[in-house]
């Protein structure tokens, strides 16, 4: 135990020292560290083999000038982060910020605002062009409102992350359709799709950090691929209202079809 407080004691930074003008009187940590200090360094001066260093340096490390950083007084932080490294932060937060959508500094995008529909029905009252989710990119960027892309960011952190973790990082979703005026798989008659309102999003492919492209399509079929990507549409259920996918339909056998309808009877999961 002594062995153990002596290279405590020896560890203590020698640089840490405050101005000695300094008219606040010691804090009861530096005096209680003072006074072990002292009693140390007489139980080393008792026992030579205990003593890491010499006892020029305890002595040093043992003075309440560089004792300092141990008050509570003197920085609340005792380990703050260098000025060069905040700077950096400070500045690429404000990158972000200057490109934040829905008031979300993980939705990056542009405000559009009103997007008027050509058929009854259809149309945004403040749509978003969404660039990137979590850092993911999307291609192209997709017009939606800001529910959808808090759906979708949402998504991306807690089900598409976490399924391809280790293949990945997914850095990119290519985007097969997201704001269109049109009815429901452009059935002539049908009732209008989520899409003409800004509550959809079909994806159909994701690309991995080191360019492997996995696409609904093909991967939905292959062992390798089949698990993630499973694993990720079935995490957007809730997430979304509605989750379409290989095997709901025929429509649907090459993306995945997200939207944020809401249902009396829950999430419509297929």
């Amino acid at each position: 135990m002594i062995s153990t407080l002596v290279c405590a004691i020896w560890a203590l930074p020698l640089t840490a020292a405050a101005p000695e003008t300094s008219p606040r009187p010691l804090s009861r940590p530096i005096a209680d560290a003072t006074a072990a200090a002292t009693k140390v360094l007489a139980v080393a001066r008792m026992r030579p083999h205990l003593r890491p260093v010499s006892e020029q340096t305890i002595t040093a490390a043992a003075r309440p000038e560089n004792l300092a950083f141990l008050s509570p007084d003197i920085s609340a932080r005792p380990w703050p982060r260098p000025p060069s490294i905040e700077k950096q932060a400070m500045a690429k937060r404000k990158l972000l910020r200057k490109g934040a959508v829905c008031g979300d500094l993980e939705i990056q995008g542009e405000n559009v605002g009103y997007v008027p529909g050509r058929i009854k029905a259809c149309g945004i009252k403040d749509a978003v062009r969404v660039n990137t989710v979590a850092g993911v990119r999307l291609n192209p960027p997709a017009l939606m409102n800001c529910k959808t892309a808090t759906a979708l960011r949402e998504w991306t952190e807690k089900g598409l992350k976490p399924a391809f973790r280790q293949r990945g990082p997914v850095v990119e979703m290519k985007v097969a359709a997201h704001y269109a005026c049109r009815t429901r798989n452009n059935k002539r008659g049908g009732r209008i799709s989520e899409h003409g309102k800004g509550n959809a999003i079909d994806l159909s492919a994701f690309t991995m950090k080191d360019g492997e492209v996995i696409t609904v399509l093909k991967g939905w079929g292959q062992g390798t691929t089949l698990r993630p990507l499973r694993k990720a549409y079935s995490r957007a259920c809730g997430t979304f209202g509605t989750t379409l996918g290989p095997g709901s339909d025929g429509y649907h056998r090459d993306h995945f079809h997200f939207d944020t309808a809401s249902y009396r009877s829950g999430p419509y999961c297929r």
